[in-house]
């Protein structure tokens, strides 16, 4: 990576999670074509045949080397059982290698005949390792208050995505609200989500200033979102949410970021799957169905929509508040082995050709 690249590293990221949003208005135009022309039916078996090619890539394609660690040093970053040629290796007394005290101790214990197969002793590492990990993410408060804002986040867009069109309809007697909410996500989503990651390169990427862009893009956000089901005309909401859409996509880059950059390098793996994981189950899942009940409830979208997009100012607060913390870039840390993950990763490219022999960068 050049030096070039290097302070560009936020607009790359956000060059990656404009596909989110990007998705999400294509399945609002997709499915408002397929199912007005044919039938819902066949929006999800045209969807499924879409994704036939992506499901055989994912079984075929060579896997990729994690950037930033070489394959000799998983082991002693991520665990034996990344390793399975060091499990099989015995010490001179006959115990495998890399076997945490705990499990050994726990084996000695049980009677012979119930001793825990080899399957087993392997499935309770793996949890030994994956506890001792989720306990060392949850004590970084940076990453906890910064996934916290984005559940609040994600709760709001997942309804928007799924609820939307419906309130669209039905406030604004929208005639192909699929299409308008689609047309205004997949422009407000690319250009939303572009320009928060080069606004967070041009004035330095850093956590704070991360925490900082969030807090200030989704304050503005939610007053022009809110701003929008206010307005009784078409006219005055199309506008309004535009422009709401557009500041609330740009904190895609920034969230990510922190997540990145917050926790020490052989964490980051687990830390942007762990936020993945909870802001769909505590999001975007919920969130659906709630407002659902809430509007069967009132039966009214316009008083619905606003209660939804008033949930924003919990993703503002926990943002805000993060701007206050003791922050540390732990991105270019030293591992256990004391070689900074900068260097490592030009030790081997992203995609191992093969080739098994280090290389520098120029």
């Amino acid at each position: 990576m050049t030096m070039h690249q290097q302070h560009r590293k936020t607009a790359w990221l956000a060059m990656f999670y404009m596909c989110i949003p990007t998705g999400i208005a294509l399945g609002y135009v997709y499915g408002g074509l397929v199912g007005g022309h044919l039938h819902w039916r066949a929006a999800f078996w045209g969807e499924s045949i879409l994704m036939l090619p992506f499901v055989i890539l994912g079984f075929v394609i060579k896997p990729l080397e994690l950037k930033g660690f070489t394959h000799n040093k998983k082991t002693k970053e991520y665990g034996p059982m990344l390793s399975p040629e060091l499990q099989d290796e015995t010490s001179n007394n006959g115990i495998k290698q890399g076997v945490p005290a705990i499990v050994e101790g726990l084996a000695e214990k049980l009677p012979e005949k119930s001793s825990l197969s080899s399957f087993g002793k392997k499935v309770m590492i793996e949890i030994h390792h994956f506890g001792k990990d989720m306990k060392e993410l949850l004590q970084e408060r940076v990453y906890v208050v910064n996934v916290a804002g984005y559940i609040f986040y994600n709760f709001v867009i997942g309804a928007y995505s799924y609820w939307g069109p419906k309130a669209g309809q039905d406030i604004y007697h929208m005639a192909s609200a699929d299409l308008m909410f689609g047309g205004i996500t997949i422009v407000c989503g690319i250009f939303g989500t572009l320009a928060g990651g080069f606004i967070l390169d041009k004035i330095d990427s850093t956590i704070s200033n991360a925490f900082k862009l969030l807090s200030g893009a989704t304050f503005l956000g939610a007053i022009f979102c809110f701003g929008a089901f206010c307005f009784k005309s078409l006219y005055g909401f199309i506008p309004f949410f535009s422009v709401g859409e557009l500041l609330v996509f740009a904190t895609q880059a920034p969230v990510n970021y922190i997540c990145l950059h917050s926790v020490k390098p052989s964490l980051r793996p687990l830390s942007m799957a762990m936020s993945t994981v909870s802001i769909h189950i505590l999001g975007d899942v919920p969130s659906s169905p709630i407002v659902g009940f809430i509007q069967d409830k009132i039966h009214n979208w316009r008083t619905t929509a606003l209660l939804l997009t008033s949930v924003l100012v919990g993703a503002f607060g926990f943002w805000f508040w993060g701007i206050f913390l003791h922050s540390v870039d732990r991105f270019n840390e030293q591992s256990e082995h004391g070689v900074p993950a900068t260097e490592r990763s030009n030790l081997r490219p992203l995609l191992d050709d093969g080739n098994d022999e280090a290389r520098t960068s120029q």
